[in-house]
This record gives structure tokens, C-alpha cells and sequence, in this order.
């Protein structure tokens, strides 16, 4: 999994976890609260390098504490209410014997982005600074979206470990990336071909524009297909409007999503990783060789290169035409 797949996991398990504290709350369905104590004192122990630890272990019903990291001086309140009256209870309750301590609030269901601009009345002098020490789902996901890729992984890796409910699969749903995926594998592509014949800009200049070095053989290899795509594109669309154009888009979007993050050949590689991904997730793909899954894809991520779906057209470039 690349970041890109890796953050989509956390925060769907964060935010599922999130929705379903605020529903069972007004249900007053309480036993997700009470587990989101020790598993947030496992994420934030990751997170921060912590050592956080349920402070039932050393206090039983301690008021105003859910955590406590004894070595680092740290307590913690996990909650699903992010008021001002809230955190100004927990810091009221009586904390004399945690003087010097860091206090922070940690809201597991609502925004809590509010209370940074908050002051506090702090009676026991505890260490507390609301513009750091406010955390709730969003200023985590935050956090892991700018971590290190070994950290994601470690945070993915624990969400999917404590969240995924056992036995229940996820629901795949078709796609048309997969229905012509499908169908290239079944081409004879050992032939010989011409090459494409592209107007309106030179292929070559493209590739040097977006600084391609690792793709552009790929790029020259596989652009031979071309008249293959564009023939199976009008076929597919024969089944229904605008087939071959959610194929494009779904290229498009991923490649306007992972610009964001990434340039030039890791880019184009980004690219055909997540769309290969999505192939493989959808419940009409049909099982082939991973080889040929992958050259499948490589060579429709040329052909949305060349029609000018993925990456930036030269400088006074016109618009791209695959000829039939």
C-alpha cells in the first residue's frame, strides 16, 4: 500500500469509529466509549511516543482522568462532548496530586478545533496549553497524513488490528476500469503494430515537460496499443453512455489527487499502483496473472498519457487526438 492507500484506511476507520461513538451515544449505548479509553492511549502512545495507560489500572473511576502516563508526567481525558464546560470540569476536578503534570483532551466524536481559542481556568497549575493540547479525530488524521511512511504504517496496521471486525468482508462493487481490464487481458498483443498517430502535440515533448526519465520506455513500449484502446474504448461504449469516459476520469481524478503529493516518474508509477488497486478491489474483475494485470494497466496509463488525461501538456500543445 502506498501513503496514499494507507492514510484512505486510517481515516475510514477513524471516521467510522467516530460516527458510530456520536450514534450509540444518543442511544445511550456506552461500551464503545469505555473502549475508545485504551484505544486511544494506543494511538496517542504511537503517535507521541507515549506511554499512556488507563488510569483505572492505578485509580479506579478517577475523576476528570482516562489516561495517565506516569513516567512523562501526562494525563489525558478522552471524551465524546468537546465543550468549553467540559474541559473546565476536568481541570476543576481534584488534581492537587498531579501538579507539574501536562493535561490534554482528547475528543473522540466532535470537532474540538473550537476550544484552541479557549482560555481555562486551571486551579491545580497543570501544564495546559489548548492550541496543542486539544486533540480530537481531525488534528489526528492530521498528524498520521504527515508522518513518515514506516509511521503510517505502524498506525495503520494498529487501526486495522483493533477496528476490522472479524469475519465481516468488505463489500466490493463492480467497476468499469475492471470491464475493460477484462478485456485487454484477452487481446493478442504479440503482433506488430504501426504506433499511434497522434496530432496536435508530440509525444516526446510531453514526456520531457512532466520529467519522465523511468516512464518514457514505458511510454514508448507500450503506446504502440493505442489503436487497441481506442477500438475497445468504442465497443465498451457501445454497452452504455459514457463507459469509456469514467474509465479516463477515474485516471484523471487519480492523477489531480496524487499531484498533490508526488512529480515526474514516481507520479506516473503512483499512478498505475492505485489504479491496478482499484481493479483488483472491484467485484467484476476477473482473476489474471499479476503480470498481465499489470500490463493491462500500463497500457491504458499510456493511452490516458497520450490523450492527455494524466499530466501536463506541453506549452501551446492542442488538444490530443488518437486517430482510428
Amino acid at each position: 500500500m502506498n501513503r496514499s492507500h494507507i492514510f484512505d484506511a486510517c481515516e475510514m476507520h477513524l471516521s467510522v469509529l467516530s460516527t458510530r461513538v456520536a450514534l450509540r451515544g444518543k442511544l445511550n449505548i456506552l461500551n464503545l466509549h469505555l473502549h475508545c479509553e485504551d484505544f486511544y492511549a494506543g494511538l496517542l502512545n504511537r503517535l507521541y511516543s507515549l506511554q499512556l495507560k488507563n488510569m483505572n489500572a492505578y485509580v479506579q473511576n478517577a475523576e476528570g482522568i482516562d489516561l495517565i502516563d506516569v513516567d512523562a508526567k501526562v494525563i489525558l481525558q478522552v471524551s465524546a462532548t468537546a465543550t468549553k464546560q467540559k474541559v473546565t470540569a476536568a481541570l476543576g476536578k481534584d488534581l492537587s496530586t498531579y501538579q507539574g503534570h501536562s493535561f490534554r483532551f482528547m475528543s473522540i466524536s466532535k470537532d474540538a478545533s473550537h476550544l484552541s481559542t479557549e482560555t481555562f481556568p486551571n486551579p491545580h497549575k497543570l501544564v495546559f496549553d489548548p492550541t496543542t493540547d486539544v486533540y480530537d479525530v481531525a488534528s489526528i488524521l492530521h498528524l498520521i497524513l504527515h508522518s513518515d511512511l514506516p509511521k503510517q504504517r505502524e498506525i495503520y496496521e494498529y487501526l486495522r488490528d483493533e477496528l476490522s471486525e472479524p469475519g465481516v468482508e468488505r463489500i466490493l462493487q463492480e467497476s468499469n476500469l475492471a470491464s475493460i481490464i477484462n478485456v485487454i487481458a484477452k487481446e493478442d498483443l504479440t503482433g506488430t503494430f504501426s504506433g499511434t498517430n497522434v496530432t496536435d502535440f508530440n509525444v516526446d515533448e510531453k514526456v520531457v515537460f512532466n520529467g519522465l526519465k523511468a516512464a518514457a520506455s514505458m511510454i514508448e513500449e507500450y503506446k504502440v496499443y493505442s489503436h487497441i484502446v481506442d477500438r475497445i474504448y468504442t465497443e465498451f461504449d457501445n454497452g452504455g453512455v459514457n463507459k469509456s469516459k469514467s474509465v479516463l476520469d477515474a485516471f484523471l481524478n487519480t492523477y489531480l489527487k496524487l499531484s498533490m503529493q508526488y512529480s515526474g516518474d514516481e507520479l506516473f508509477f503512483q499512478i498505475v499502483e492505485e489504479v491496478t488497486t482499484k481493479v483488483k478491489e472491484s467485484s467484476n474483475f476477473a482473476e489474471v496473472p499479476i503480470e498481465e494485470l499489470g500490463l493491462s494497466v500500463n497500457i491504458l496509463a499510456v493511452d490516458a498519457f497520450i490523450r492527455c488525461k494524466i499530466f501536463k501538456k506541453p506549452p501551446g500543445a492542442g488538444a490530443a487526438h488518437v486517430a482510428t
